[in-house]
């Protein structure tokens, strides 16, 4: 088990602590990795299930554990806390007395908590990661119970590989995880979008004529896993990150044939290098949005080396139509990053990123309103908030409706809104997978303004007051609840 307190060293440690829990369930008749690993996991995640291990896979080398954050239980236990606010509150309690202002001053407040509350990666000399090598003509990723979720997806993917890249001129490290199609026995396709620091890396790699390296690292400690996914600003390490969620330093390693480091703890890696100016046809996916995104021309990895663990477990993710296992993943960002996006906006008081709306075409939103079209100015906040500029929609609620409760939130926009006066259009970036804008990364947007209208925003009638019990009544009837026999 890990040192100094985390409970996870490695995927097969926080396994072992699911199994435990009752989270886990083992499937130990072969099930094919083409489609069928899929239903079951669908099915699985819709009833709120567990975990799964598929110990027999028909294809591979290795079993597959998948589920790992399906539900927010199994990602507070992924993350060391009981609720995932835990950690927001604490990043928001080591910021607050600077009060930053703005996105920037997010950043460097985030900054500050990084350095004085984490540690910095260790490096190692010698890794799990890489007990078996494969070199050259012994590559093959056919070893790997890559799956193929969706009957129209165009072959077999990786789809929990997190992608390490460094800055050519700066030599900054990203970490993100991006699906990985399975061309070949040593080549996969990098499916990386516009709006992504490794993309950028890429293209600084191919002005300059020069080959990127990269490495993969599929099977890493769920902190790991979820900084991966993290919209953190980029100048922020990731493994600075997770060693503030653990509270301990991540281990890293030297890769054996590319200028990176990986986790020293993850199952398999993979490390090889993109040709400048090489694409090849990537797709279709049956993302989670819930639709095919359709084939484009995506960078080439061609992997030179692989390495594992002895006895390794292979992770992976279902994508589809929501409810899936990206829910957790995407609500520990809402939780987390909470604090941060009251400092910048003050009069936010919580938001909710609703999983239908895969977590970037819908925020709700509730306020403090203090002054006219005031919501109009939180809605054009948070398009100018990092990765949230790509929200389509946005519900500016009071301070008192609850944003997590969908009927509550459906009964103030059904009920509050003139839609001639109180929706915003607008227009700006959307996210690389959205199919419904007329021109790819960019779209209409609307913003809905749910709260009570003052009289200065022109309301003169007098707003209604809303129904409620008086508290007499309710503490009655709850004394004498069991007299009823109802």
């Amino acid at each position: 088990m890990a040192a100094r307190g985390f409970p996870y060293t490695d995927l097969k440690d926080f396994l072992a602590a699911l199994e435990a829990a009752g989270e886990l369930r083992r499937v130990g008749v072969p099930v094919d990795p083409t489609l069928e690993i899929s239903e079951v996991v669908t099915r699985t995640v819709r009833d709120g299930g567990p975990a799964l291990l598929f110990e027999r896979p028909t294809r591979g080398e290795m079993p597959v554990a998948i589920n790992l954050f399906g539900t927010e239980k199994r990602m507070a236990m992924a993350l060391g806390v009981e609720t995932l606010d835990e950690i927001g509150e604490r990043i928001g309690a080591m910021i607050k007395p600077e009060l930053p202002v703005g996105w920037s001053g997010i950043r460097d407040g985030l900054g500050k908590v990084m350095q004085l509350k984490s540690l910095p990666p260790r490096k190692v000399k010698t890794a799990p990661c890489q007990q078996v090598v494969y070199r050259g003509d012994d590559v093959d990723l056919n070893r790997l119970p890559g799956l193929q979720v969706w009957p129209g997806d165009g072959g077999i993917f990786h789809n929990f590989g997190l992608t390490h890249t460094k800055h050519p001129e700066t030599g900054k490290r990203n970490l993100g995880l991006y699906r990985l199609q399975q061309h070949s026995r040593n080549t996969l396709g990098m499916h990386w979008q516009i709006h992504k620091d490794s993309t950028a890396h890429h293209a600084v790699a191919e002005r300059l004529g020069q080959r990127l390296p990269v490495a993969i690292a599929i099977g890493c400690d769920p902190v790991v896993s979820y900084a991966a996914t993290a919209p953190l600003p980029s100048d922020i390490d990731e493994y600075l990150f997770a060693g503030f969620l653990r509270g301990e330093r991540v281990e890293m390693v030297d890769c054996l044939t590319v200028p990176l480091q990986v986790p020293a703890n993850a199952q398999v890696v993979l490390e090889g290098y993109l040709e400048p100016g090489e694409r090849l046809p990537e797709g279709p996916f049956g993302d989670h949005t819930g639709f095919y995104t359709p084939v484009e021309p995506f960078p080439v990895l061609h992997v030179e080396t692989m390495t594992m663990q002895r006895d390794p477990v292979y992770h992976s993710i279902i994508t589809s139509k929501p409810p899936q296992e990206d829910h957790g993943l995407g609500k520990a960002t809402e939780r987390i990053f909470l604090p941060l996006l009251k400092m910048m906006i003050p009069d936010i008081v919580d938001y909710d990123l609703p999983a239908a709306g895969v977590f970037h075409n819908c925020a709700i939103v509730s306020i403090r309103k203090r002054y006219p079209k005031h919501a109009q100015k939180v809605m054009n906040a948070i398009w100018g908030a990092h990765l949230m500029s790509l929200t389509k929609l946005i519900v500016i609620v009071d301070e008192d409706c609850d944003v997590h409760d969908y009927n509550e939130v459906a009964f103030r926009a059904f009920g509050n809104v003139d839609y001639a006066r109180d929706l915003l259009v607008t227009e700006g970036p959307v996210d690389h997978l959205d199919h419904a804008s007329y021109q790819q990364f960019w779209g209409g947007k609307a913003g809905l303004d749910a709260t009570r209208k003052l009289p200065t925003e022109g309301y003169t009638r007098g707003w209604p007051e809303e129904m409620t019990m008086s508290p007499e009544v309710v503490s009655l009837v709850d004394k004498r609840w069991k007299e009823y026999g109802i």
